[in-house]
């Protein structure tokens, strides 16, 4: 596959798949999800490759999730939203490798279920987290939601999605949806540091314990296929169209 909206680059025994967007805060439509998905696999299946490192281009976003201007009704794409989202949470778990969220900048909506569904997490103290779902007539009822509670906690987690904060990489650490927290310019050697830990230790025995912690879990699938085809419903309402139009016309909506 040729890329046009990422770029994926192996350092030492880490492969580097990096949204290129910037322009658009790395939000995603659904050619940047087919070469996501694309990309992992190549990287997951590659018995050289120990670590999957997954960031954004830029210091200002490691991802924003849906792209609002591809979405009209639904998202751009062949998922049950259009954007298949769904098969990308789910294959970042799939892999048999760690795959760590080198977040750099903002991390809101589907980018914050991103780093929900990683395996691990750093962050630069510039990183900010959130979900805007609600905002924009929007959810992610599955492991954006059921896994977010295992991650934080229950209570946490329905703040987040029921209140639509923004929580700084401190707050983030706190609530543990991040490892670890670094100055800016100490980010990429602190990812380096950690994949080359991994690179260290037993790959199969790495594999093992990541499908052990994922089956703990593995109903969260079951309950995103059904969330998502009621999501793609939703996307038909007037209520979800009100939300994505004051998103792009810079207005509050008015669900009401």
């Amino acid at each position: 596959m040729d890329y046009q909206d990422i770029t994926y680059e192996v350092r030492e025994a880490a492969a580097w798949i990096t949204i290129n967007r910037p322009e658009k805060y790395n939000a995603f439509r659904g050619q940047t999800c087919e070469e996501l998905i694309h990309a992992i696999n190549k990287a997951g299946w590659d018995k050289e490759i120990a670590a999957i490192v997954l960031t954004g281009a830029g210091a200002k976003a490691f991802c924003t999730g849906g792209d609002q201007s591809a979405h009209d009704g639904a998202y751009d794409g062949r998922g049950t939203i259009g954007l298949p989202v769904e098969e990308l949470q789910s294959l970042i778990r799939d892999v048999p490798k760690p795959v760590i969220a080198r977040v750099n900048g903002f991390a809101i909506g589907g980018g914050n279920v991103l780093v929900t569904c990683c395996d691990l997490a750093i962050a630069s103290s510039t990183a900010v987290f959130g979900q805007v779902g609600p905002k924009v007539g929007s959810v992610d009822p599955g492991f954006g939601t059921a896994l977010l509670a295992r991650v934080v906690g229950e209570k946490k987690a329905r703040e987040i999605w029921m209140l639509c904060r923004r929580y700084p990489a401190d707050q983030a650490l706190q609530m543990g949806l991040v490892n670890a927290v670094v100055p800016p310019e100490e980010l990429d050697q602190e990812v380096d540091r950690w994949c080359a830990e991994i690179a260290a230790l037993s790959p199969t025995a790495i594999a093992i314990a990541k499908k052990s912690f994922n089956l703990d879990s593995e109903s969260i699938r079951g309950i995103s296929g059904m969330g998502m085809q009621a999501l793609s419903l939703f996307y038909q309402t007037e209520e979800s169209r009100e939300g994505v139009k004051a998103f792009l016309e810079k207005r509050a909506p008015k669900f009401r």
